[in-house]
């Protein structure tokens, strides 16, 4: 009686372009704490701009010009979107990581109408938008995930 080992499977190799990247899942994470940072301190940017109109000075003539009490009002609404956001994607929400990319898309277009105000902090609010989108849109965790099962 001889038994026949059973049969051995050669485990396929996926395509290397369906497994996540450790520096997005990461990022992933790290996107979610910076919206909620950003939005924390987009609050704190909008409070200052509607009770006090004189912390922020323009420089020079822009094309774009709002009151500053607008600018905090959209700096305090946007800000509450984005930490409600940034909450969501670490509490890994699935309608967190298209709001975060859109909220941030936009972001960087509220900072750049920004600029005259704050030059440095718009600038780097923009680079943090920029790496919040890249985070979001390359990790494809979600998607291996569900293709697996």
């Amino acid at each position: 009686m001889t038994h026949a080992a059973p049969p051995v499977s050669t485990p396929q190799n996926p395509d290397p372009s369906d497994r996540p990247s450790a520096w997005a899942a990461g990022g992933t994470v790290f996107a979610g704490i910076l919206l909620l940072v950003d939005g924390v301190l987009g609050v704190l940017k909008g409070i200052v701009g509607i009770a006090k109109d004189d912390v922020y000075s323009r420089l020079g003539d822009y094309v774009f010009k709002f009151d500053l009490t607008t600018w905090g009002w959209i700096h305090l609404v946007l800000g509450v979107l984005l930490a409600v956001v940034g909450w969501g994607i670490l509490s890994g929400a699935g309608w967190a990581r298209g709001a975060g990319v859109a909220l941030a898309a936009f972001s960087i277009v509220v900072n750049f109408v920004w600029l005259p105000y704050i030059p440095v902090w718009a600038i780097i609010s923009i680079a943090i938008d920029v790496f919040v989108i890249w985070a979001l849109c390359a990790d494809r965790s979600d998607r291996t995930s569900a293709s697996a099962r």
